[in-house]
């Protein structure tokens, strides 16, 4: 069998089609090699082989006894159950005792007279030695070198414990890991062989075999150290390769024109850029006047000046020739940003109109409910480049949609864009236009080297002159009620002093089955069934109805109104003007609110149930006030309990306006599944012994080694090994899910 086929070899040739039908449907593993890189989650230590009389307190131990008896017992009025099993080997007894589920198993397995290895550490319970829940292994009386051979291997050793499911126990899958473990010798080696001898590295083989089978923990540690640099490397390569051929793609140069709009911009604006500005829009046309597409990656803090630093990028395009596109995720936000780019511009928005300057351009709008008529007129205004500047929705992807040079795209929100629709838009230039992503969710570094590793990174981290401190408080409705009470007071004597507020809730209410998008269904079903096993888990506070409370109670005789995605669009930009302009008091509202929506005059911010919310959606959503000269007030009410997690999360928003520092905390929490996996592309994530977060050094080395390997050998012609490796790696889900990061 070659060295690359082993790996590929169907499960089912190896064991048998029950198992293997359960490992593919439950645990996403089809092949040798799937199975093989499906690692031990951790490692149960087992002790020595000890004989009954001997056996030492506190310790992990070894014994091998016969069952004398069991029983299971009742307890706590029978909603309890544990059993009991006296354990006999001629010298003394033992007794083990299982709970709960784990009764289940045993009570079938381990009748009298059967025979087995059990492993645990020695406690006391009532004057008497025990072993609770220990891992066991029945032996065949039947089979005298099974049970010899047994004995020698279980004992001492590092038992791994897999990510299994309930169709199919650790045990069942470490025997089939025994099975495939000899192809571990034909593993492909991705590493260049002077880089893993120049860091000391296991073999593959080896490593693989370590972390499956390991005799000690320095064992693991060494398999480890190891899979992990494989994981990151070969990720990295992959995003090096793409950064490279990006740079192969040809595209046309957009320089700064003298005299020309963005000199007019400039020159009207009623304050100077922050440092960061100036440094970011540097780099930003540093590429622009490149001949190869610019990719790059602007994070920001929410109200940090993105949209300006964007806006400066699209009108050096314009002037330069070109034209710049805007895609927004929603239609509100569409219409926010070209409400606001509109303004910041003035006459400079109405080229070719009737008072407009005579530089000027002209700013369209392009979504998908817009009237015939407006929609007509928006698309003949960019076939005839009269329009240099167009925002728009996914509305802006469509065929019938055709530029006169499409130069600039910038993408808002990344990641809520899939790379079908980056590609789609890129195909709309003669050649590739330059690619700016903008995202209001700071990300660690090392997430970014990963998740975006494939665009250039700018971090905008200064907030603007003239922005105002937000303080944040958690208000513990359920323990406190009397909070609540004086959280609606502050938002009164906000909206007595001119200001606005808005209040956020999870769900929109009016018992539609449709909740906004697909994770809201999925929060309503939860919340629906926790409701069922525990009345104290209610379905989450809805607009609708929380409105409806505040005009008739605490907020009574002001102005509230509603906002959410089940409204026309025409309504809910009516609304957002009407809040914009001052005429509406309290916009209460889903999280249509998050990204983008600017009311310099809104000072407070109520979340109800914010522990439903994420800690990078929370500070989002914080980010919509505070944007004026008065200071913003965001008040998180929660009915969790003060000892939770949920609420351990919110003081950790309260605590700090640093968006780095909260994803950090995000990303503990959740870990990088979320992050990397399902939720960001829809397959699996390759990375299962890496982890983002605490990997940090071994992502940054990996990724200092693929630069430079990818630029001495782009197409890796001398390192075959590699190129197998990344292939299987970038099979069509993987090359996907780098792609939508």
């Amino acid at each position: 069998m070659d060295r690359v086929s082993s790996f590929d070899e169907p499960l089912l040739k190896l064991l048998g089609g029950a198992t293997a039908k359960v490992m593919a449907e439950h645990l996403d593993l089809h092949t040798v090699g799937d199975l093989l890189h499906h690692y031990p989650r951790r490692y149960e230590e087992r002790g020595k082989l000890t004989a009954l009389a001997d056996l030492p307190l506190d310790e992990h131990v070894t014994v091998l006894a016969q069952v004398a008896d069991a029983r299971i017992l009742m307890f706590n009025n029978g909603r309890g159950k544990r059993l009991e099993v006296t354990l006999t080997d001629g010298s003394g007894r033992l007794q083990l005792v299982f709970f709960g589920h784990g009764v289940h198993k045993p009570h079938k397995e381990l009748l009298p007279g059967r025979q087995a290895m059990f492993a645990g550490k020695v406690s006391v319970f009532n004057r008497k030695m025990q072993l609770a829940h220990p891992t066991y292994q029945l032996l065949d009386a039947s089979d005298a070198d099974e049970a010899t051979e047994a004995v020698d291997a279980f004992p001492g050793r590092l038992l791994p414990i897999y990510p299994a499911c309930k169709q199919l126990d650790s045990w069942r899958i470490a025997k089939a890991v025994d099975a495939v473990l000899p192809s571990a010798q034909d593993a492909v080696d991705p590493l260049p062989a002077s880089l893993r001898e120049g860091r000391g590295f296991t073999p593959l083989p080896e490593a693989l075999l370590k972390v499956h089978r390991p005799q000690t923990k320095a064992d693991v540690e060494d398999a480890k150290a190891r899979l992990k640099w494989d994981e990151a490397f070969v990720l990295q390569v992959a995003l090096a390769r793409r950064r490279y051929a990006d740079t192969q793609l040809p595209a046309v140069a957009r320089r700064p024109v003298a005299d020309g709009l963005l000199d007019a911009f400039d020159a009207k604006l009623p304050f100077t850029l922050t440092e960061g500005q100036e440094k970011v829009s540097k780099e930003i046309f540093d590429d622009l006047a490149t001949e190869h597409p610019m990719h790059r990656l602007l994070q920001g803090e929410v109200g940090s000046g993105k949209t300006m630093v964007a806006l400066r990028a699209m009108l050096t395009v314009v002037d330069a020739g070109g034209q710049a596109a805007m895609l927004a995720p929603t239609e509100v936000l569409a219409q926010q940003h070209h409400r606001s780019i509109t303004e910041m511009m003035g006459e400079l928005a109405e080229g070719g109109m009737l008072g407009g300057s005579d530089r000027g351009t002209k700013v369209v709008l392009l979504t998908g409910s817009m009237g015939m008529a407006a929609r007509r007129q928006a698309l003949l205004d960019l076939v005839t480049g009269e329009a240099g500047i167009v925002i728009g929705t996914h509305a802006l992807i469509e065929d019938k949609v055709q530029f006169h040079d499409l130069g600039l795209v910038v993408v808002d929100e990344q990641h809520r864009f899939g790379v079908e629709q980056r590609d789609a838009l890129r195909s709309k230039g003669k050649q590739p236009p330059h690619l700016l992503v903008m995202t209001a969710t700071p990300i660690p570094r090392t997430v970014a080297m990963t998740v975006f590793g494939d665009l250039e990174t700018s971090v905008l981290d200064q907030l603007p002159a003239g922005r105002s401190p937000i303080a944040s408080h958690v208000v513990p409705a359920k323990d406190k009620p009397h909070f609540l009470a004086r959280a609606w007071e502050r938002v009164r004597e906000e909206v007595e002093n001119g200001h606005q507020a808005y209040v956020v809730c999870p769900r929109i209410g009016d018992d539609a089955e449709e909740a906004e998008g697909k994770k809201g269904k999925a929060a309503k079903k939860a919340s629906a069934k926790a409701s069922e096993e525990d009345p104290e888990k209610r379905p989450p506070l809805a607009v609708l109805e929380i409105a409806d409370e505040l005009r008739k109670g605490a907020l009574a005789g002001l102005s509230v109104e509603v906002l959410h995605g089940r409204m026309h669009p025409d309504e809910k930009d009516d609304v957002m003007r009407r809040f914009a302009a001052g005429d509406v008091d309290v916009l209460v509202a889903t999280t249509v609110i998050e990204v983008g929506v600017n009311v310099p005059n809104a000072t407070v911010m109520v979340v109800m149930d914010a522990d439903r919310f994420g800690v990078s959606q929370l500070h989002q959503l914080r980010g919509r006030v505070g944007r004026g000269s008065a200071p913003g007030l965001c008040l998180l009410v929660s009915e969790a309990h003060e000892a939770s997690p949920a609420r351990a999360r919110l003081s950790a928003v309260a605590a700090t306006l640093d968006g780095f520092e909260l994803s950090r905390i995000d990303l503990e929490q959740r870990r990088e599944g979320d992050v990397l996996g399902q939720a960001q592309s829809g397959v699996r994530s390759s990375l299962r012994m890496l982890t983002v977060i605490d990997d940090e050094e071994v992502i940054a080395a990996a990724r200092e080694e693929a630069v430079a390997i990818v630029a001495a050998d782009p197409e890796l012609e001398h390192l075959p090994e590699l190129r197998t490796v990344l292939a299987a790696l970038l099979d069509k889900d993987r090359e996907e899910y780098l792609d939508k990061g």
